[in-house]
This record gives structure tokens, C-alpha cells and sequence, in this order.
């Protein structure tokens, strides 16, 4: 266990002048706190707070940071108190120790909902002060590191939840090997099989090529000093076990089909020694074509910068090679870690650990955006995961601004990645000057440049194209408005004609007063409610007139036998038949307010047709269903008799066709025809004579002699129908035929 002037050391080694006096007052404090309190190791408690501080100041970070290591479970676990840490070691570190605490509790692999929560939670924690991931990510590589004491059930939890969104972030945050390190302890508790077998493999080839990682490194390097760059600093190393387990999966690759298990780095002093670098390596030893990726010219999201080459190096090996500066290389060994800032006057109080114009912040941010943009747990939880896990491309704007994007993304993904508003009404694009269609998936370096169009609405079948959560999100987002804008129109419309039978005036002011009467937040969403059938027009009436008298439904006979009129609660008249539904007719009553128009709207949001379908020249109704709109009946449907005691549903409507842009509509008819050779190809030229097309079409027999074709038909009219009827009758093989309703 690391003692007390180790750790101060340790601290001063990088910052000599750091505040000794904290660290022994913090170390000192933890001490007494965690007392003779256990691990499930056995070990002493204070092991852990100390092994975490310890793992922070290979990150070269601040005595403040390491302060927060050493109490981040003193709250938690002890009798120490967040106002006592606050009176001991100031607002700042209670702040961050009470942050940690909290996100203690989190689980972050529980059921979705809760999982998106807590995933959010800890977001927003992070975004508050960076610390607070440095501190966590620490904890948990320690906690990884000492997992086989616990049991089987947390452990694989644990693993879990590491694997999900600890590696990740911290590669995010550019902490590299701090996410290898967590992936691969992860790795060895979720399969352990895939693990040992991996590692064993890799022993082998390690002893079968004992020195080969030495021999490569000398000649690199001796190649690099005769060129000039003798400050060039070579390293190489094996792949880890889950990394090489990860490009088997991916690439569906056997162990023996790698080629690059060995990694090499060179660092050197500046850029141009960088590209000098390249050239010395490219012109010794032979490229691997499309295995070269420069991201010192264009920086990864994190901040990662280096220059990636594959070659077939020295004993016709297969390497890869990074090269970088030793800035570059700060940054990629320690991500955001390696933005401290700790000069006199470029601190802040209690010192500013993160540059805010970094690109690892500047996610960070963004994804805390979507937190209000989202309209559930599970979309932000979808949204995240996605931003964490994905590879990146990098396309250009027309004016040269870079995008990054993940790999496999489309045109749409980049309108939206520009501005939401770009995306919502995007019609087409154009990469790298050729008209495309969206569905193209984008390359490194594309130039895209998105045709837009102001009365385009993103269609819902986007979010199947789409692979960045931001898009998928604000398409949803625009589906659910393109239809509460229907529901609202189509609630309108209902409330309008309710009103005027009533001799009232509707207006959205007039609602205002009685939402919460209604249970609504706002007055689009009562009027959306009405339409989609949730909120009856009477009860909006009732609310804002409570005075009015509504006549309820009264039967009485007419002067037609075997026939009752019926008065809904809307103010409308119907006759319903007293035995049979088979002649339903329906008179809407004069006085004001025309029927609502149907076109041809099969399939539409808020106004559907019912199974049996309808068609122009039919009498039909409409019935008000809960959250689905309107359904339209033809007036002899027998499902109509569902709803003879619900008079408030029924909706008068009538046909309102474009013929400028003529549609067809379904009906369903049965023939009972003979069964011989022939017949449904009769049947079948019969009807593409009469310009009808068949949507579906079933057989069954029913005797010996004799089949039943259901046919769904597609035809203009009821004239057209009525005409496909006859002729089918006068066919010698046909039996009977007939039109069914539901």
C-alpha cells in the first residue's frame, strides 16, 4: 500500500509546486474515515481511494483531482458529512466528492428506462466538471482490476456495464489505453472462454517470435537516426487480447488469417518531423494499399492526432505504425486528461482542468444537448450509445467545414449533423458534385452538399437509413409533429362543426382557460386529442360552456316502420334500422355544418378506411377510434352495429375526390365458383379488362365441386364495381359473387 510521502512524490515529480499541505490533510482524513473497514480482497479499504489517486497521477493531474481520489467514498461509505468535507477542503472538492457519491449508485445495466436515466445522470455530472469523469474512470480501472473477489452475478454486471459505457467514453475522451485496459478487463470476465483461448494464442506467438518486437524496433529506429531524426523515439508492442478478438469478430477472420498483431509507434519533436518520418518508412518498406489514415491534418473528435500507415516492415512482417509528436502523444495516452492547464494566471480557482475548446469536450456538450432535445429515456439512451460506439468518417461542407461522422453514414446523417433545421428539409443532395441518393453511404473526404426544399417533411422510413442518433431523434421528433399537425386539423374541423350545431363560436383563445379541465398542456394538444379520438367534442364544449344542455341520444319511432331516429350528442342525425344493419342510412341534420370531405386517404394518419375498404359513390360514416382518428365504413358494414349505442363516435362525412389526381379504393368480394381448369383465369381476365387491379387474392374449397375466391380489388368507383359484379355473375363457372363488408 503506497505511503503518504509516496503519493506526495508522486505529485511533485510533475508539479513541484503542488499543495503538499492538501494531500497529507486528504490522505490523513481518508485514513481515519475508512478505519479498519475491508475490501472483499481482504485488503484495508483505504487501499482502494489510494490505488485510484495513484492511477490519477500517471495523468499528471492536480492535487485537487488526487484530494477528490482519496475522499471520493468517504460520504458514501463513512461517517464523514458533504459540509464537513466542504468546512475541512472547500465547496469545490465537496462538490466533486458529493458528485461521485451520487453517481455511485447508478446502475447502468438495469431495464432501459433506468439505465437511460442513470446514463444521463452521469452525463450531466460529467458536463458540470470534468473531474468527475477523470476520478470515475480511475475508480473503475481499479475496481476492474480487483473484480475476480467479488461474486460471479456482480462481477459479470460490472463487466457489463464497464464494456458498455466506461470503455467507450473514456476512448471519447481520448483516454486510449485506459479504454484497452477497461475493454480487455471486461473481456476476460463476459467470456471467459474467448479470453484464455485469445491470450493463449497470443503467448504462443509471442514465444515463437521471442526478440522479433526488439529486432523491429532497432532497425526502425536506426533507420530513422541515419535520416536525420535522432531524437526519434521507437516502441513497439502486441495487440491486446480483446482488441485482436474485436478484428476477428468484425472482419470474420481465424487467429492465423491476422497479419498485424504487432503495433509500432514513433515519436518525434514536430510536425514536419512527422511527415518525415513517413516518407523515410514509405520509401524503405512497402505501403499496404488503403491502410493509411492522416490525422494530424484532420484531427479525430477526441482530439486524437497521428499519422497511421500499414507496411510489410522488417522480416516481412505486417505493422502498423503510428507516428506522432510528443504532444500528440500526451493527448492520445491521456485524452482530456492532458488539457490540464496548471500554469500561474491560466488557472482558475481550484485550478481548470479542461481546455473548453477541445473537440472531446465539445461532444461531450453536444451529447448533453440532445438531454433536452430528447423526448424519452430510450431515445437518449439510443442516441449516446450510437455517438460512443461508432468509427468515423469526415466529410466537407461546400465551403470546406469538416464534419464527423459515423461510419456508415448517409447524406441525411450529414444535413442533420450540420443543423437540425437543414435535415428536416433536405430533398436530395450532391457528393462531390454528382447528384446522389440520399441512401449513398459516405467516404472520408466526400464534399457533400444537401438540396433543400421548404415544404419537405422527413418521411419516418429515414429512420431506418439513418445511423447517428442525433438524425433518428429529430426524425421521430418530426414525424410526431407532422401528425399531431393532422390530428390537430382533423380535431379542428370536428370541434368547429360541434360548436356551430351548438349556435357557439369556436376559438383556440377560448380553450385556453379550461386546459386543465381537459387534462392538457396546451391547446394543440386538446384540439390533437379530438381528432385522434382520446377527447370527445362534447366534452371540450361542456368545458368551455358549462352551462350548455346537450340533448343525450332519444329513440322514438318514426313515421318509417322498423326504423328509429337517433340524435348524438354532436348535434347529428341518424336512422338506424331496429333489426337489421343491412339498410343503414344516415341523414346529418340541417341545420349547419357540412360533412367533413374524405379523399383518398387509405393509410393516412388520422383518417383510415376499414378493412372492407370503401369506394367513391358508397354512403359512408365516419367513427371516432381512440388515439387512431377517423375510420371510414361504408353505411352497410355490420361492424356499424358496434358503436349503435355510441352515437357521440359517429362522424359525418362525405367523398370529396381530386380528379386531377384520381386514386383507386379497396373492396373485398368473395365468388363461390366451380373447381376446374380455367376458372381464376377467367375470373382474372375479367377483371384486368375492366382496368381493376387485384391487391389480394385467397382460395379455399368448400365441396367437391366448388372453390371460394376472396379477391381485395382496386377500383375507381362504385360504378366500376358494380360493373365487375355483373359480368363476374354471367360467367358460366361462376356460382354466386358478392360484396362483404366488416
Amino acid at each position: 500500500m503506497m505511503r503518504q510521502y509516496e503519493l506526495v512524490e508522486r505529485v511533485q515529480k510533475y508539479k513541484p509546486d503542488a499543495n503538499e499541505a492538501l494531500l497529507n490533510k486528504a490522505y490523513v482524513y481518508a485514513m481515519q474515515k475508512h478505519g479498519q473497514q475491508k475490501r472483499a480482497s481482504g485488503d484495508p479499504y483505504i487501499s482502494h481511494p489510494l490505488e485510484v489517486a495513484a492511477i490519477l497521477t500517471d495523468m499528471h493531474l492536480d492535487e485537487s483531482t488526487i484530494a477528490v481520489a482519496l475522499l471520493h467514498d468517504t460520504i458514501e461509505d463513512t461517517t464523514a458529512t458533504r459540509a464537513e468535507i466542504d468546512e475541512l477542503f472547500g465547496e469545490d472538492i465537496g462538490r466533486l466528492v458529493e458528485g461521485l457519491t451520487k453517481l455511485k449508485r447508478l446502475d447502468l445495466v438495469t431495464k432501459k428506462a433506468k439505465q437511460a436515466e442513470n446514463l444521463r445522470k452521469l452525463l450531466l455530472a460529467i458536463s458540470d466538471d470534468v473531474r468527475v469523469l477523470l476520478v470515475k474512470l480511475a475508480d473503475r480501472l481499479h475496481n476492474m482490476r480487483t473484480l475476480e473477489h467479488v461474486n460471479p452475478e456482480k462481477r459479470a454486471r460490472i463487466s457489463e456495464e464497464t464494456m458498455d459505457i466506461y470503455a467507450p467514453l473514456a476512448g471519447r475522451m481520448g483516454m486510449q489505453d485506459l479504454r484497452d485496459e477497461l475493454e480487455d478487463l471486461s473481456f476476460r470476465y463476459l467470456n471467459p472462454e474467448a479470453y484464455e483461448t485469445v491470450t493463449k494464442r497470443l503467448s504462443e506467438l509471442s514465444a515463437r517470435n521471442d526478440g522479433l518486437i526488439t529486432k523491429i524496433e532497432d532497425e526502425l529506429r536506426d533507420l530513422l537516426v541515419a535520416n536525420g531524426l535522432v531524437d526519434a523515439a521507437v516502441k513497439g508492442r502486441q495487440k491486446k487480447p480483446y482488441s485482436v478478438f474485436r478484428k476477428m469478430q468484425s472482419k470474420s477472420l481465424s487467429f492465423e488469417q491476422l497479419s498485424d498483431v504487432y503495433g509500432f509507434r514513433i515519436v518525434v519533436g514536430d510536425i514536419p518531423a512527422c511527415y518525415r518520418a513517413l516518407g523515410i518508412v514509405h520509401t524503405r518498406w512497402r505501403v499496404v494499399p488503403g491502410r493509411f489514415k492522416d490525422y494530424i491534418s484532420t484531427p479525430k473528435q477526441n482530439d486524437y492526432r497521428s499519422i497511421h500507415t500499414t507496411i510489410v516492415g522488417p522480416s516481412r512482417q505486417r505493422i502498423e505504425l503510428q507516428i506522432r509528436t510528443t504532444r500528440m502523444h500526451e493527448i492520445a495516452e491521456y485524452g482530456i486528461a492532458a488539457h490540464a492547464l496548471y500554469k500561474d494566471g491560466e488557472s482558475g480557482e481550484g485550478g481548470e482542468l479542461l481546455s473548453k475548446g477541445s473537440n472531446a469536450y465539445s461532444w461531450l456538450r453536444h451529447t448533453i444537448e440532445a438531454l433536452s432535445e430528447g423526448d424519452n429515456p430510450e431515445e437518449f439512451l439510443e442516441h449516446t450509445k450510437l455517438e460512443l460506439f461508432q468509427d468515423q468518417v469526415f466529410c466537407f461542407t461546400p465551403k470546406g467545414k469538416l464534419i464527423a461522422l459515423p461510419r456508415g453514414a448517409t447524406p441525411i446523417d450529414f444535413a442533420y449533423a450540420v443543423h437540425t433545421n437543414i435535415g428536416d428539409t433536405t430533398v436530395g443532395c450532391k457528393i462531390n458534385g454528382r447528384i446522389m441518393p440520399l441512401v449513398t453511404r459516405l467516404n472520408n473526404g466526400d464534399e457533400v452538399e444537401i438540396i433543400r426544399s421548404g415544404v419537405q417533411v422527413p418521411p419516418a422510413a429515414w429512420e431506418e437509413i439513418v445511423v447517428t442518433g442525433k438524425a433518428r431523434a429529430a426524425i421521430r421528433r418530426a414525424t410526431r409533429m407532422a401528425i399531431r399537425k393532422q390530428y390537430a386539423g382533423l380535431g379542428y374541423r370536428i370541434l368547429e362543426r360541434t360548436f356551430e350545431r351548438a349556435g357557439k363560436v369556436f376559438s383556440r383563445e377560448g380553450l385556453k382557460p379550461v386546459l386543465h379541465r381537459l387534462g392538457q398542456k396546451d391547446v394543440e394538444d386538446a384540439i390533437a386529442s379530438v381528432g385522434r379520438g382520446e377527447l370527445s367534442s362534447l366534452d371540450v364544449m361542456r368545458a368551455v360552456f358549462p352551462d350548455y344542455k346537450d340533448e343525450r341520444v332519444t329513440v322514438k319511432p318514426s313515421t318509417d316502420e322498423g326504423w328509429f331516429n337517433v340524435r348524438s350528442v354532436s348535434g347529428m342525425m341518424f336512422r338506424i334500422p331496429g333489426q337489421s344493419a343491412e339498410a343503414r342510412d344516415v341523414e346529418p341534420e340541417g341545420q349547419g355544418g357540412a360533412p367533413l370531405p374524405i379523399r383518398g386517404l387509405s393509410g393516412s394518419t388520422q383518417v383510415r378506411f376499414a378493412r372492407s375498404g370503401a369506394v367513391p359513390g358508397d354512403r359512408i360514416v365516419g367513427i371516432m377510434e381512440e388515439g387512431a382518428g377517423i375510420t371510414i365504413y361504408p353505411i352497410q358494414a355490420p361492424a356499424l352495429q358496434r358503436f349503435d349505442d355510441q352515437p357521440e363516435r359517429w362522424i359525418d362525412v362525405r367523398w370529396d375526390l381530386d380528379d386531377a389526381n384520381k386514386s383507386r379504393f379497396t373492396a373485398r368480394i368473395v365468388i363461390n365458383a366451380l373447381n376446374e381448369p380455367g376458372t381464376l383465369a377467367t375470373v382474372a381476365q375479367t377483371i384486368a379488362g375492366l382496368d381493376i387491379n387485384i391487391h389480394t387474392l385467397d382460395m379455399g374449397r368448400v365441396a367437391t365441386d366448388f372453390s371460394e375466391i376472396g379477391l381485395e380489388v382496386e377500383v375507381w368507383d362504385l360504378r366500376q364495381l358494380n360493373q365487375l359484379l355483373t359480368q363476374l355473375k354471367e360467367l358460366d363457372s361462376i356460382s354466386t359473387v358478392k360484396r362483404v363488408y366488416d
